[in-house]
């Protein structure tokens, strides 16, 4: 089937440099909202596979053919169990391997569940071993916790089937689920008991329905996020004015994390942390709440930004990305908002990632008016 992939190969595809590589680290990081993953681990892995001398195709969503297999992949788990075990490529492929054995046919493609932390490069890894191009297409255009909370979610697309695999020798195939509430439940607890943590091939997407349902170019958008902080760094420039700049941004707050509050539980790593303003935040206090993700912060006691709209912590001085599995007393960060995609904002969009699939009793209110126009 590997025909099927690109209509136009020679016209829509582009060979990811190693510099690629390491902007994509620094953008998906931020676009993770604090959750996805640490990327870090992950781009030691392609550093190692870029000097032994693989590469990796990005593809143009649109030059897909309509009945193209497209594999969508990521990790699953807390986020902070992440940091204690090292990523392996090989562990990456092996759901995309099950689950072109369970469909009896090969993919021709494979693309980033959510674009957000080390699951934006986890198609990468899988790319490099397998020779598959990755599409520039995500379902999320960030990172959330849940399975429901995907583009292809909230465009009623089948939810089966599912495949998964842990570090030891465990495989799980889930051939059927009612809903994607139910594949989110069912997948949750298996991942729970095999240590929350466990390598994904979500269900199999066509070429027409990426094209329809994904969330296009967010990989090339994370890219050039990316080289945007690589760029302020070499200039001596602030890095956050020109996150905000380049992704359209609003700054919320700036000020040093003084608590943290976090557990990992039922495959979740929840809990909050506590900002104290500085600048011409001084005196006022943020809380922003997180379920892998940020999800609403309240400034003094009132809600300011939420879900869908991004939450990103940023370090003030260099601009990396913040997780919520790393975030520690002592650290100057900006808290930026950014803008969700279209999708998240309609009404089965915001059942689906709005404050109150969180568990926040409070109605979506964007800090980007434009977006609900």
């Amino acid at each position: 089937m590997a025909g099927l992939a690109l209509r136009t190969p020679n016209q829509t595809h582009r060979v990811l440099t190693a510099d690629d590589v390491e902007a994509l680290a620094i953008g998906a990081w931020i676009l993770g909202t604090g959750g996805g993953g640490d990327p870090y681990h992950k781009l030691l892995n392609m550093r190692q596979l870029y000097a032994r001398g693989h590469t990796v195709t990005l593809i143009d969503p649109m030059s897909l053919e309509s009945d193209a297999s497209v594999a969508v992949v990521s990790n699953m788990g807390a986020p902070i169990v992440g940091q204690e075990r090292l990523s392996d490529p090989e562990f990456s492929a092996r759901p995309v391997r099950m689950m072109e054995q369970y469909l009896g046919r090969k993919f021709d493609a494979v693309m980033a569940l959510e674009i957000g932390g080390g699951n934006g490069l986890q198609p990468l890894l899988i790319a490099a071993l397998t020779g598959l191009p990755v599409v520039d297409a995500d379902t999320m255009g960030r990172a959330y916790p849940e399975a429901q909370m995907t583009s292809v979610a909230v465009g009623d697309l089948r939810c089966f089937p599912f495949a998964m695999a842990d570090i030891r020798d465990n495989e799980v195939i889930i051939p059927r689920a009612e809903s994607w509430t139910w594949m989110e439940r069912i997948s949750r607890k298996a991942c729970t008991e095999i240590g929350s943590v466990a390598a994904t091939c979500k269900a199999p997407r066509t070429g027409a329905e990426v094209k329809k349902h994904g969330i296009l170019y967010t990989t090339s958008k994370a890219i050039r996020l990316g080289e945007t902080v690589l760029a302020a760094r070499r200039a001596h420039a602030d890095p956050i004015e020109a996150v905000l700049e380049a992704a359209h941004g609003k700054l919320m707050f700036t000020g040093k994390v003084i608590d943290v509050e976090r557990r990992a539980t039922e495959g979740f790593l929840r809990g909050n942390a506590v900002i104290e303003g500085l600048g011409n935040d001084s005196g006022s206090k943020l809380v922003v709440h997180f379920q892998n993700e940020f999800a609403v912060a309240y400034k003094d006691g009132e809600p300011v930004v939420m879900t869908p709209d991004l939450i990103c912590l940023l370090d003030s001085v260099s601009g990396e990305g913040i997780g919520t599995d790393i975030i520690r007393f002592g650290q100057r960060v900006s808290v930026l908002a950014l803008p969700a995609p279209p999708v998240f904002l309609s009404p089965k969009g915001l059942e689906a990632v709005g404050p109150r699939a969180f568990g926040f009793d409070i109605e979506f209110s964007s800090v980007f008016d434009e977006a609900l126009s």
